[in-house]
């Protein structure tokens, strides 16, 4: 099992093992959950789909200027 110890400012540094198990690494968020009998527990933040937001970019398929007209035309425009 590992341990970690608190600083006097309430800080702990999550072992290398348990982050590793995680794949945490600098600037991650954690969520903590106390349930009964003092069990807590300790949830990555990189669950939450909103994370991914902006991560895939949409297709963009450019249109010239030639084929605008074109489909104009054969719309029956002019």
């Amino acid at each position: 099992m590992a341990t970690a110890t608190m600083t006097s400012k309430g800080q702990l540094t999550i072992p290398r093992d348990v982050r590793k198990a995680l794949n945490l690494s600098t600037g991650d968020r954690v969520s903590f959950r106390v349930l009964d009998g003092g069990v807590v527990e300790m949830k990555t933040e990189k669950d939450d789909p909103l994370a991914l937001f902006g991560v895939l970019k949409p297709k963009v398929h450019g249109v010239t200027v030639d084929a605008m007209q074109k489909a104009i035309e054969e719309a029956g425009g002019e």
